[in-house]
């Protein structure tokens, strides 16, 4: 598998480890390579961890968040770029404000969409994963990771668009991340209640506008990654700004997800090669 190459895009810091973190893992311990790209640095993200939550913190959030994500490249096994975008922020009120000036929301989409394909020409992907078009929420970030990244996997390969951008490169398969599936919530919070215990997704299951869950109908691919879940949850901690170590997160324990639900969800949204849905491998189908 040394030849194979995953190319996972996000939108901020912390994504990477929150959506696909244990596929990757496991992809990059059996030899792949793999790399994220984090479209911006994440600069306006909120401080979610009150421990962290201090004057010295607030200012150096940039700088921080880059040292978290070099932490978390680290202990996932994988590689690691940033686009260099600026962080759009998540705009809150009613009316909503207006996004600020120059950020990654607003760029024109040629202009990230070139800048990413020559990252994708540069490291030759085989597979891409990113978000559907709903973002997974409605982060503006989110939603324009989902645009560029579609946008730059059909341009990658035509050698008449960024024809500065380097060689021309086809990706052979692109896939949606479907982490947060209500089914899956659904099993372990019926696993809380068979031990006498509250769980911790009550409200979100309550919460859901679909009982058919869209999504978990939108999934094609399954990866058995049980594995690598506790090296999830470490690269998750390692953004310590974002990620509240009593979250509900790490409230269920690691040999029921491992029992209950063992693996992580995609969507194949684009495929150059043949394939037979469902599958249980990303590269499935493709040749080095």
């Amino acid at each position: 598998m040394s030849e194979l190459r995953l190319m996972a895009v996000h939108a901020h810091p912390d994504d990477e480890s929150s959506k696909g973190a244990a596929t990757m893992a496991r992809y990059a311990d059996e030899g792949a390579r793999v790399l994220v790209v984090s479209l911006t640095g994440g600069e306006r993200g909120d401080i979610l961890n009150p421990a962290m939550d201090l004057p010295e913190v607030h200012g150096r959030i940039h700088e921080i968040r880059r040292d978290e994500m070099a932490r978390a490249a680290e202990i996932l096994g994988v590689e690691h770029a940033w686009l260099g975008f600026e962080d759009s922020g998540l705009p809150e009120g009613d009316p909503l404000p207006p996004l600020p000036e120059g950020c990654f929301a607003l760029v024109p989409l040629e202009e990230s969409t070139g800048a990413l394909v020559k990252l994708i020409r540069e490291f030759k992907p085989h597979v891409m994963t990113t978000y559907d078009e709903t973002g997974g929420y409605p982060h503006p970030d989110h939603i324009r990771c989902h645009e560029v990244s579609v946008a730059a996997y059909e341009a990658a390969g035509d050698y008449r668009l960024f024809p500065d951008a380097g060689e021309p490169w086809n990706v052979t398969k692109l896939y949606y991340n479907h982490g947060f599936l209500r089914q899956r919530m659904q099993v372990l919070q019926d696993e809380f209640t068979r031990h006498g215990q509250e769980g911790p997704f009550g409200k979100w299951l309550e919460s859901w506008e679909s009982d058919d869950d869209l999504m978990s109908r939108r999934v094609t691919t399954r990866i058995e990654c049980s594995k690598y879940f506790e090296v999830r949850d470490q690269a998750l901690l390692a953004h310590a700004t974002q990620i509240d170590p009593k979250s509900f997160f790490f409230t269920t324990p690691m040999e029921w997800q491992q029992r209950l639900w063992p693996t992580e969800e995609y969507e194949l949204a684009r495929s150059r090669v043949p394939v037979t849905l469902p599958e249980d491998d990303l590269f499935a189908g493709v040749e080095p």
